[in-house]
């Protein structure tokens, strides 16, 4: 037996929150975009209806990324200026699309998992299918 969300019934048993962040899909049943554009949530699902728009992550993502990719970005350049010692243009060739492609990829994900935990854990508004507001 599975349970009604939106429109749709779907498996009784949840998306888990890493799968659905990796591949940025709506929580509720792992198949629906989450996002519209580069990191626009979805107002709603476009299978199975369920309402997007109550998430409220804040600023974790942008933290986490942050914090990510700023430590593994000095190691690397550390390393890299320790061992080779280039010109400091190639750091700026290697580490400016490392930084950028990796936060704007890192940050989708991780905004996706943090709305995964949200509806999984039922924080923020967001309610578990067929529960009463």
């Amino acid at each position: 037996m599975g349970l009604l969300v939106g429109r749709r019934v779907i498996a009784s048993t949840p998306t888990p929150p890493w799968k659905a962040g990796l591949l940025c899909r709506c929580p509720a049943c792992g198949e629906g975009s989450l996002y519209r554009g580069l990191l626009e949530v979805r107002d709603a699902c476009t299978v199975c209806g369920f309402a997007l728009k109550d998430h409220d992550h804040g600023d974790g993502a942008p933290y986490f990324v942050i914090i990510f990719f700023s430590t593994l970005t000095m190691a690397l350049a550390l390393w890299l200026e320790l061992t080779y010692a280039p010109p400091v243009w190639l750091h700026l060739v290697l580490w400016m699309p490392l930084i950028l492609l990796g936060s704007i990829a890192g940050l989708r994900m991780v905004k996706a998992l943090l709305i995964a935990m949200e509806y999984r854990h039922n924080i923020h508004g967001f309610r578990k299918p067929n529960e009463p507001r």
